[in-house]
């Protein structure tokens, strides 16, 4: 059975296999078939783990914020209210439509084109701000040892090297990003293991229970917020995934199980071995506690783990940005240019060169209020996102799902409603700068998805996959049998 697909707004595309509810015609348009350059289970995890954290670093301001005590409480407990229901949610999707563009593809199928692109809008908004900031803190690190690159044209040449030699690592495929991201993972959490066992004769269990005195709450859910999200991130990346049905489940759970206890044990070692006050848990403590616990030479390894997770941090970034922008071209939410795949690599060379330059600008800018509103903007996407995994659940209970969350649904509602809640707080506590700045970039995604409208009917710009097979799946109206 073949059906006519149309793209954006109705344009016929060429005809592709008919869709049957899930994943028959979901790879569709992605380029060079074949195994080459897939994603296997083990580097999928290490990617999921980049995306999400890359280690403890940046997990201090909890304690500052609030004390030993809700620190260790809230990476406990933060798992199962956030970071479980997103990678249920982005598993059951992400096999259900196993192609690239991800939560895009998944809004897009819901809700119309116009939720596919803001959720484009707003995701790729908040990707590109947090990417930005990893190549200054890779700079920032590095300062610590080589006082050199700490300003000036040294931190410049620091940065734009960080950019371009992970951006020529991205073309060379996903296959040597995710192995990358193994060994770099292994690298920046080694000495957090030998932390953690050198502290135990050393750890003295009513240092847990320590507070803060004066206690930051908005400080203290953002980190929490900052360190456990983007689990959806690698859904951009589905179709190069082999065998997406049974590997997302396995390494979304692994990486969510190697995230959190790769938070907690260290924040257990370095708060019950290290009789601190939490006011001196600011970022980068915890070098200093592996200083006062083994030694200075593990405080140097874990300032060069730092800057090895900056790497990882933005190579995994970068990847699902540039794959984001792939599938948007293979729905027709961006020009055909953006789905161009190198001739050696089949990497989506103009959508990673794109992205690595949008990134280098920002890295140069000081922007805590933009930050705030990428947080903002994601926190949109979610919503979003759970609104679409409920809907398609209600309105396509017929859709091949590979892994299904074991669910009905009031449970699937109360799954989440619960993380959803969270949400809501964050963007409740933001300040009117940040309500600005997001509607600001609404405003400017629906201008693009407009812009792109016109052009397409113009026929100023080519639209439409670059192999020729269709687009990843047909979009349908509830009209009748009619495919759209």
């Amino acid at each position: 059975m073949t059906g006519e697909i149309k793209n954006l707004d109705g344009d016929k595309a060429v005809a592709a296999p008919a869709d049957d509810g899930g994943g028959a015609a979901a790879g569709a348009g992605h380029g060079k078939k074949g195994g080459k350059n897939k994603l296997s289970l083990v580097p999928l995890i290490f990617l999921i783990f980049f995306e999400v954290a890359g280690g403890p670093y940046g997990a201090e301001p909890a304690v500052q914020s609030a004390g030993p005590l809700f620190a260790l409480l809230g990476f406990l407990i933060f798992p199962f209210i956030w970071a479980i229901p997103e990678s249920l949610v982005t598993a059951e999707l992400s096999t259900a439509m196993p192609g690239n563009g991800g939560f895009v593809v998944w809004a897009d199928r819901a809700f119309g084109p116009v939720s596919g692109s803001l959720m484009g809008t707003w995701k790729y908004v908040s990707g590109a701000i947090n990417g930005a900031a990893f190549p200054a803190l890779c700079a920032d690190y590095l300062a610590r040892v080589v006082p050199a690159v700490a300003d000036g044209g040294a931190r410049v040449a620091t940065i734009v090297t960080f950019n371009v030699a992970l951006s020529v690592l991205n073309y060379t495929g996903l296959s040597v990003v995710g192995w990358s991201a193994v060994a770099l993972g292994v690298a920046s959490l080694s000495p957090f293991v030998l932390m953690s066992g050198i502290a135990l004769p050393k750890i003295r269990p009513h240092r847990w229970a320590a507070t803060a005195g004066e206690k930051d709450w908005k400080l203290f859910f953002n980190t929490l917020f900052w360190n456990l999200n983007y689990w959806d991130s690698v859904s951009t990346m589905a179709g190069e995934v082999e065998d997406p049905g049974r590997t997302f489940p396995t390494a979304l759970m692994s990486s969510v199980a190697m995230t959190s206890l790769g938070y907690l044990l260290p924040l257990m070692a370095a708060t019950g071995a290290v009789d601190a006050p939490p006011e001196q848990w600011g970022n980068g403590f915890f070098a200093d506690a592996a200083g006062t616990i083994a030694g200075d030479w593990l405080k140097y390894w874990i300032e060069v783990g730092a800057v090895l997770s900056s790497i990882g941090l933005y190579s995994a970034t970068l990847s699902s940005a540039a794959f984001q922008l792939l599938g948007m071209a293979d729905l027709g939410l961006l020009p055909r240019v953006f789905a161009l795949r190198a001739p050696i690599f089949n990497t989506p060379w103009v959508s990673i060169v794109v992205t690595s330059l949008i990134t280098l600008g920002m890295s140069f800018f000081s922007f805590n209020n933009i930050v705030a509103a990428a947080n903002f903007l994601y926190s949109l996407g979610m919503l979003l996102e759970f609104a679409t995994f409920v809907w398609l659940r209600i309105k396509r209970p017929e859709m091949s799902r590979p892994y299904r969350v074991p669910m009905r649904l009031p449970g699937i509602v109360v799954l989440c409603l619960v993380p959803s809640g969270f949400l809501v707080f964050v963007m409740a506590i933001a300040g009117w700068k940040v309500y600005a700045i997001s509607a600001m970039f609404t405003a400017a995604g629906l201008g693009v998805y407009y812009l792109m409208k016109f052009c397409k009917a113009r026929g100023f710009l080519k639209f439409g996959t670059v192999d020729g097979e269709g687009l990843m799946y047909e979009r349908r109206q509830e009209r009748g049998n009619v495919v759209v």
